[in-house]
């Protein structure tokens, strides 16, 4: 127990005085989930859009794999961007593999479908309450698109929230693709699993709060902004 006691005590030492190696590691962290999340909502949100209010053959088909791809396995995408940009992969040339680039590559694998399959829904249930007037103004429902992704923005602002969260926390994909790598690739939830089985448990409890804490203020903006959403509805 003393030598609990003593591993949380030095882990508020290093948070405290800012210590350089986990400031270090937590900007890593947050550069690489907020571009990826940034790259994911570029992709995600007009897809999704567009598979709300298109009608073409297979429609139903695209639905249930937007929704399957939700669960991807982190290791499988961190294996296929891992052969796309190793020397012999389609990709290689570029030298992104062991660089914070192929980081956010695999993680925005993994989190535009969740971007796209939320932005779905969101726009389905708003396209179904205003299609008829849009139409009367003579929109079409591809044109429809920016309007509902704009009146459903603070739901969709939760549904980014929700992407950045996925993100973050992620540690299969980022450990194959970026190889926690010290000063180059190492994130939080990489360096928390490598300075666990090093028994540097001041280190990697500091990160653990600290992932613990955004998790919290990510979570807390979510209900904030769901609260707006409610009084802009109302």
């Amino acid at each position: 127990m003393s030598e609990l006691s003593q591993a949380f005590r030095a882990a508020f030492s290093l948070l405290v005085q800012r210590d350089p190696a986990l400031l270090e590691i937590v900007t890593l962290s947050l550069q690489v989930s907020g571009m990826a999340t940034v790259l994911a909502s570029l992709v995600g949100l007009p897809l999704g859009g567009w598979v709300a209010v298109a009608r073409f053959p297979g429609r139903r088909l695209a639905v249930v794999l937007l929704n399957a791809l939700m669960g991807l396995p982190p290791v499988v995408v961190g294996l296929l961007v891992y052969l796309l940009l190793s020397r012999s992969g389609p990709a290689g040339t570029l030298g992104w593999l062991f660089t914070p680039q192929a980081m956010v590559i695999a993680q925005v694998v993994l989190i535009t479908p969740i971007v796209a399959a939320l932005t779905r829904q969101v726009v389905e249930d708003l396209w179904q309450e205003y299609a008829e007037q849009l139409r009367s103004l003579g929109v079409s429902a591809v044109r429809a698109i920016p309007t509902l992704l704009w009146d459903g923005r603070y739901s969709l602002s939760i549904t980014l929230l929700a992407g950045f969260g996925r993100a973050i926390a992620e540690v299969g994909a980022v450990i194959i693709v970026g190889g926690n790598i010290a000063h180059v690739t190492r994130v939080m939830t990489t360096a928390i699993a490598l300075e666990t089985s090093r028994g540097d448990l001041a280190l990697a409890l500091g990160l653990g709060i600290v992932l613990l804490l955004l998790s919290l203020l990510v979570n807390a903006a979510a209900q904030l902004l769901s609260d707006v959403a409610r009084r802009a509805e109302g």
